[in-house]
């Protein structure tokens, strides 16, 4: 039981940061690809497909790559 409630609550703040990476896309006040990037990182605790995504944007990206790695210490 508390495996499924934990699983929930990171999928739930996973995707809150997305979407409030998405909206601070547009918004100049919000910093959307800070909040895209924490959100794929907590959902990536989560969900196997997200982990294959950070995975394929680590190859594609170094860069990105380097600070995925500093982010998860």
């Amino acid at each position: 039981m508390k495996e499924i409630i934990k699983r929930v609550l990171i999928l739930s703040l996973g995707w809150f940061f997305i979407i409030l990476g998405i909206i601070g896309l547009f918004l100049p006040v919000l910093q959307g690809i800070l909040f895209l990037f924490i959100g794929l990182i907590i959902l990536s605790r989560a969900s196997k497909t997200v982990r294959g995504w950070l995975e394929k944007l680590k190859n594609r990206y170094p860069k990105f790559g380097y600070y995925l790695d500093k982010a998860k210490e």
